[in-house]
Order: C-alpha cells, then sequence, then structure tokens
C-alpha cells in the first residue's frame, strides 16, 4: 500500500461535545461564553427581536404563491417498478403494498413516476409520469391510463 493508492477522506468526522480536555470542546462545549446562542435553540431566521428579513420582503402576487414550503410529489423511479409482477396497474395502493412508497406521504402529497432507469417489466400505470417515464413504459409494452 503507497500513500498515492489510499482513498481521499472528503467528509470531516462529526465532533463529539463533552469529551474531555484533549478534545479541546470542553466546559462551553465550542458556544463561546453566554448568552441566547449559548443557552437553547432559535430559530434559524431569527434577528434578535428585529423583524426578520423575511417578513419585510413584499408578498407575491396571485393564489398560492406565499407557502413557505411546497411539499413535492413522493417520486418513484422506473427501475423499481422491475419489482412488481407482469400485467400490474400502477396505482397510489399497488406502490404502498410493495413498499416503494409510503402511505402517508403518498396520500398527502401525490406520487409521480420518474424515468430514471431501465423498466423491463409491461406495466399500465394510472399516475402522473415524465416523458421519460412515459417513453420507458411504452417500449416495455406497457401503457397508461
Amino acid at each position: 500500500m503507497n500513500l498515492h493508492t489510499l482513498p481521499s477522506i472528503v467528509e470531516n468526522k462529526k465532533r463529539r461535545r463533552g469529551q474531555g480536555h484533549g478534545s479541546g470542546r470542553v466546559k462551553t462545549a465550542g458556544r463561546g461564553q453566554k448568552g441566547q446562542k449559548a443557552r437553547g435553540d432559535i430559530d434559524m431566521g431569527f434577528e434578535g427581536g428585529a423583524l426578520p428579513l423575511l417578513k419585510r420582503m413584499p408578498f407575491l402576487r396571485g393564489k398560492g404563491k406565499n407557502f413557505t414550503v411546497k411539499p413535492d410529489a413522493e417520486v418513484v423511479n422506473v427501475e423499481a417498478l422491475n419489482s412488481l409482477p407482469k400485467g400490474t396497474t400502477v396505482d397510489v395502493k399497488t406502490l404502498v403494498k410493495h413498499g416503494l412508497v409510503r402511505e402517508s406521504a403518498a396520500e398527502k402529497y401525490g406520487v409521480k413516476i420518474l424515468g430514471n432507469g431501465k423498466l423491463e417489466v409491461a406495466l399500465t400505470v394510472a399516475l402522473p409520469v415524465s416523458k421519460s417515464a412515459k417513453e420507458k413504459i411504452e417500449k416495455a409494452g406497457g401503457s397508461i391510463k
């Protein structure tokens, strides 16, 4: 084994708090001295009681534009559908039954089929599908409702 053949270490190890004087993180555990930030958790956008930047910004016009977080649909790649039996109708119930999607997330956000990977089974899909997924499903002999 030579030095130039060793793999490079990409990740830094997580610092362990409270592991004695040798760790360099004793007493205050790297939080400095006193003050609000040294004690409990505070919100990411908190600005010491001043009106936060997010609230100073103007609203966007139109319906449904002012949500802070928009949930995405649960994603299932075409490759994962190879585990289903031939001729199956792919819907939310089928995906939950075969363990490809969590039921709570599927009902709340919906499911979309994306075209990553190769499909080798002919299936009937009754869900929203991307263009590339549609091509692969039809190429494998399946159809889309």
